[in-house]
């Protein structure tokens, strides 16, 4: 399925070339086609077997199509190389919170603990580095300032020309936290040198990051780090972090933005996370022009369906975690229906590190959509 599905999403149509013409014979234009849409991707969501887990899990990242990463609030860090069949136990930090894992490759990788917002997370390093596939890690050093703690990581591969060649660039965001502060690590180089990006004047919290390419990239967040006082925000840049402005802000206290998905260059879906007991009515936010402007589109009217995750195979085809289960829809966000995605699906990917497309999800349960 995924072959072909793959072979769909990245179709383009060609420009067909024109024949050649006598001499002062006009040149035909040959008009320009849309590309088709993708197709749909058609499966059903599958438990992986994993450690059983008290609560949820919050990211998983296959580096390929067979290597992948899960972790744990409690610290401890698994690892499969047959497509999640069977899980190994790599790390393990008792007091580490692993609230986010990006892989650039199989042996390179960067976790993120949460700290000590939540009881019982003692470790106080906000970022640590692997690059022998997950069995050490070192914490990251970004100089000067303090990072309370990491919620998301974004990892972004582009091509940049250095010394007359095309290579490989590896662009690394880092933010959190959940109950603030907000802040930002950046590394333009895979993660040797970091930047710190202090947005505490803007938003209260940070939930989720990520970027385009290296100009362009969203934070998703909450506008105070007191929930009770806090709207759902998208801050966007367009020079690389150095300056922020407010693209979306709900209209609505306890809530914020907890995940965003970009299916291509310009559309893009980001959930409302609601804490109001009297509010059951659930939103998500989409963007159809590079996430300038957001709209809000019901989801569901269900008080205890308050949403985690969300990620989209296409502009089409994508899927919503919430705590009363898993929704699809296939129609740009226009109907939702209840699927079978475990309940607080945190995390919901659609591709692994290595570009292989590949749908998966955490949160009571491993998941992929086969």
């Amino acid at each position: 399925m995924f072959s072909r599905f793959a072979a769909l999403l990245l179709a383009a149509a060609a420009l067909p070339a024109c024949a050649a013409q006598g001499v002062g014979s006009p040149e035909p234009i040959s008009p320009i086609r849309a590309a088709p849409e993708p197709k749909l991707a058609t499966g059903a969501w599958q438990v992986l077997p994993s450690e059983a887990y008290k609560g949820k899990r919050d990211d998983v990242h296959f580096a390929t199509a067979r290597t992948g990463f899960y972790g744990t609030g409690a610290g401890d860090l698994f690892r499969t190389d047959d497509g999640g069949a069977t899980w190994e136990k790599v790390w393990s930090k008792p007091g580490t919170f692993i609230r986010a894992i990006g892989f650039v490759d199989e042996r390179n990788g960067f976790l993120g603990n949460v700290g000590d917002y939540y009881p019982g997370v003692t470790d106080t390093t906000p970022l640590y580095r692997t690059r022998d596939g997950g069995a050490t890690w070192t914490p990251v050093s970004f100089g000067g300032g303090i990072v309370e703690g990491i919620c998301a990581i974004d990892i972004l591969k582009t091509a940049a020309v250095y010394q007359g060649s095309l290579r490989e660039r590896v662009i690394v965001h880092a933010a959190g936290r959940v109950g603030g502060p907000a802040k930002l690590l950046r590394s333009t180089d895979g993660g040797e040198k970091w930047t710190l990006i202090d947005l505490t004047a803007q938003a209260g919290m940070i939930l989720d990051v990520k970027f385009l390419n290296a100009d362009t990239g969203f934070v998703f967040a909450g506008s105070n780090k007191d929930i009770s006082q806090s709207e759902g925000l998208i801050l966007k840049t367009s020079d690389g972090g150095k300056t922020w402005r407010e693209v979306y802000r709900s209209a609505r206290k306890f809530e914020n933005s907890w995940k965003g998905s970009f299916a291509d260059a310009r559309t893009g879906y980001a959930t409302v996370q609601t804490y109001d007991p009297q509010r059951s009515q659930q939103v998500v936010v989409k963007t159809t022009d590079a996430g300038e402007s957001w709209r809000e589109l019901p989801l569901v009217s269900d008080a205890k369906a308050r949403q985690f995750g969300i990620g989209f195979a296409t502009p089409q085809q994508g899927w919503v975690g919430t705590a009363a289960g898993g929704f699809e829809t296939r129609d740009g966000g226009a109907s939702w229906t209840p699927v079978g995605l475990a309940r607080a699906a945190n995390k919901i990917r659609v591709r692994a590190a290595d570009g292989t497309p590949m749908i998966y999800a955490i949160g009571t349960e491993v998941q992929a959509y086969r």
